[in-house]
């Protein structure tokens, strides 16, 4: 089974991806890991889409089994078919952006303060960030989000609001139990 889940930056897709990948004992992959080129500072540079997905498809057919987080909707139309389940997470902007800015200030630290560069890509992120859920953002958004999930030929778990990482496991495991016996 692979597993796929999306929503903005910041909503859980990661931890929920390893957390679920743990409880059913099959490889993690993150979208992330593939999109960007490995540089440092981190997130300089992508890797072209026929590569990136000629290097998914790879991992993924060696894993077998596998919960694979991070938004892939602009990677092409094969990616349609590609999963037995899609997992949608959604939460509440501030509470999104709240993470991101830990997150960066974690990641990047005091070298925010004095590298011009760092703090310039840091403050540019979260500015995209912010606009997941605006209805006229042409960028990765909620809009572009549920036109891809529309098109899917998988069922999709909805997860939205401020749940805690136990509860959209519980709620992702019913929902693979409930698929296994052919009643999504």
């Amino acid at each position: 089974m692979i597993i796929h889940i999306i929503g903005a930056s910041g909503s859980g897709t990661t931890t929920l991806g390893r957390t679920l990948a743990q409880a059913l004992s099959c490889s993690h992959l993150d979208a992330d890991d593939y999109y960007w080129v490995p540089t440092e500072p981190p997130f300089q540079q992508k890797v072209p889409l026929p590569e990136r997905n000629a290097n998914i498809t790879r991992d993924l057919e060696a894993a077998g089994d596998a919960v694979l987080s991070g938004s892939m909707v602009s990677w092409g139309e094969q990616w349609l078919e590609a999963f037995d389940l899609v997992i949608f997470l959604w939460i509440p902007a501030e509470l999104r952006l709240a993470r991101l800015r830990r997150r960066e200030e974690e990641r990047y630290g005091p070298q925010q303060d004095w590298d011009a560069t760092t703090r310039t890509n840091s403050e540019a992120f979260l500015e995209w960030a912010a606009h997941y859920d605006d209805s006229d953002f042409r960028g990765r958004s909620r809009v572009i989000h549920r036109q891809w999930m529309a098109q899917l030929n998988c069922p999709v778990l909805r997860i939205e609001g401020d749940t805690s990482v136990d509860e959209r496991l519980q709620r992702s495991l019913q929902m693979i139990e409930n698929i296994n016996k052919g009643r999504p």
